[in-house]
């Protein structure tokens, strides 16, 4: 076993760099990273649905009537129809779901965005580079003003004393509870994301990477900031769809 050993060609064997996984340390990590974020907001997730199946809906309850005659109460689970259909400066129309679904598409075109800037980097366009992630940084940036927005009109409500973690005019309180701290969870993460795609603009305008002759540095970012944007398809779903 030894001599065999002894006798293994140096090409074929591992001295700690990329093989025998071929990622580097850095991706790798983030890779981790992220799995470990994937399970954290599985569990709120999960748990924001059960407790939301624990309630029923007005339309089980009033089985005859439509959406347009929902009355809030703390009996049945709000209807997101009826929570979310508020748009900036078109106050008194009733559009469900429009500002939402805006927002939605704003953080999967920055996603897109994203993917542009990586594959500029992966041909050393430094242009390119800089151009997609500063609409990156802007994608998300306006899906942060979007939230806060968002959750001012649902702290403040309609004049029946809005929603906070104690009250609830639109039904029961967990409702408030789980959409203040899981959108406020994933909002955290966005924030987090535009200030990595602030520095790694910063430092591709003054030719880091150009120097170092690959935009490594980009992709990473670039990992975290996909799955920020999956994970809001999922939270998109269970609080506004379902």
């Amino acid at each position: 076993m030894s001599s065999h050993a002894s006798s293994t060609p140096d090409n074929l064997l591992w001295k700690g760099g990329v093989q025998p996984m071929r990622v580097g340390y850095g991706k790798l990590m983030m890779w981790i990273f992220l799995l470990s974020d994937t399970f954290t907001f599985s569990a709120l997730l999960i748990s924001y649905g059960l407790v939301r199946f624990s309630y029923p809906t007005f339309k089980d309850l009033n089985p005859g009537q439509s959406i347009a005659d929902f009355v809030p109460s703390t009996e049945w689970w709000p209807t997101p129809e009826k929570v979310f259909e508020a748009v900036p400066l078109l106050h008194g129309l009733s559009l469900p779901l429009v500002f939402v679904g805006i927002m939605t598409f704003i953080l999967i075109f920055s996603s897109v965005t994203m993917v542009l800037a990586v594959e500029a980097g992966h041909r050393m366009d430094k242009a390119d580079v800089e151009k997609w992630m500063l609409w990156t940084i802007l994608g998300g940036v306006t899906f942060l003003g979007s939230q806060a927005w968002e959750w001012s009109h649902f702290i403040h409500g309609t004049g029946a004393g809005g929603a906070n973690l104690i009250h609830n005019e639109y039904g029961p309180t967990a409702f408030a509870d789980f959409f203040f701290f899981i959108t406020g969870f994933h909002g955290t993460h966005v924030l987090s994301g535009v200030i990595l795609n602030i520095l790694i603009f910063y430092n591709a305008t003054n030719g880091v990477y150009q120097k170092r002759g690959h935009y490594e540095m980009v992709e990473k970012v670039g990992l975290y900031w996909h799955f920020v944007d999956l994970v809001w398809v999922f939270v998109f779903t269970f609080f506004y769809l379902v």
